[in-house]
């Protein structure tokens, strides 16, 4: 393995954005193929490697969030290993399959036959919401890896969860064969931790299944379905899958990090949102006073605070 992820050419810093899906295949599959390997999966799932250090960051992922989320179009993946100085395996998707497919099954028998998640120092799994539920299932391929999964499914099996009705078409997908039940396949990982917001229902009885004595439940209250949007706008997801994969995570230092969510004007956004439906108007009045006083220029919460104080005004009773 090589010590670093430095190169010459500097081909990783390409932008593949504003690309046709066949033009950026074949440049992703080019770069991959030029740093480690790429190998496509069946239809709608293919693979890359980009060797670096001792370390290796297994990245579940999909085309369209990468399409979305990555300014140059990158799998997050190699965002972070570069900075990192890391090896990364990148599992993509195009579109939802929440990657029950046998030729992924094929993929991780041959990396387990060939020793290759042997030959790093350290493992991490990392993925959210789908691609969360995988990070957790296909971690058993890598015995003592860590897993860093965010509001994960722990299966759409309808006889286990069919409380979760979020996504009726993907549970006609095997759920019952190989890499299937993903909080049974953590019981191998060294640790792992799940992230989710307990005020998300469903998100939060998944989050119960993955309950197991090497596994930390991370609450993130009021942050809402996109958990890897919202840390990622708090400039912490890097630094938490950072921690994580060199064994430093904890939940205290995770809720130290997640205290950003103070100065995150979308996350204080969302809590006004709910503040305000579940009617809570003097909450509401407090959080809106208290971003006003710390943020730089938020007339949005100056407007809303505004209202506020007419609307408490007005319920105050008057003398007659």
């Amino acid at each position: 393995m090589q010590d670093d992820t430095q190169t010459t050419d500097n081909s990783l810093d390409n932008s593949l954005a504003d690309m046709p899906k066949r033009d950026w295949l074949l440049a992703f599959s080019g770069i991959a193929e030029e740093h480690g390997h790429f190998q496509p999966l069946g239809k709608s799932h293919f693979s890359s490697f980009i060797e670096g250090g001792e370390i290796l960051l297994v990245t579940f992922e999909s085309y369209e969030n990468i399409q979305r989320i990555s300014p140059k179009a990158h799998p997050l993946g190699w965002e972070i290993a570069k900075v990192l100085g890391w090896s990364t395996l990148n599992i993509i998707s195009d579109g939802q399959s929440w990657y029950r497919d046998a030729d992924i099954y094929s993929y991780f028998d041959d990396l387990i036959d060939d020793g290759f998640f042997e030959e790093f120092d350290s493992v991490l799994f990392y993925g959210a919401g789908a691609a969360g539920y995988a990070a957790a299932a296909y971690s058993v391929a890598a015995p003592g890896a860590r897993v860093l999964a965010l509001q994960p499914q722990a299966t759409l099996d309808p006889r286990v969860t069919e409380w979760d009705d979020r996504y009726p078409r993907q549970r006609r997908h095997d759920w019952t064969s190989r890499y299937g039940f993903a909080p049974d396949m953590i019981d191998g990982a060294q640790e792992a931790f799940v992230l989710y917001d307990p005020q998300e229902t469903e998100d939060a009885m998944h989050a119960a299944l993955y309950t197991r004595p090497n596994v930390h439940k991370l609450r993130m209250p009021n942050a809402g379905g996109a958990l890897q949007f919202s840390l990622r706008n708090m400039k912490v997801l890097s630094r938490i899958i950072a921690l994580a994969g060199t064994g430093q995570l904890t939940p205290e230092i995770f809720a130290k990090l997640y205290r950003a969510r103070r100065d995150d004007r979308n996350y204080l956004r969302s809590l006004l949102r709910r503040l305000e439906d579940q009617g809570r108007t003097k909450l509401a009045h407090v959080l809106c006073t208290n971003a006003v006083a710390r943020l730089e220029n938020a007339p949005a919460f100056e407007r809303r605070l505004k209202f506020l104080s007419q609307k408490l005004e007005e319920s105050l009773p008057h003398e007659s």
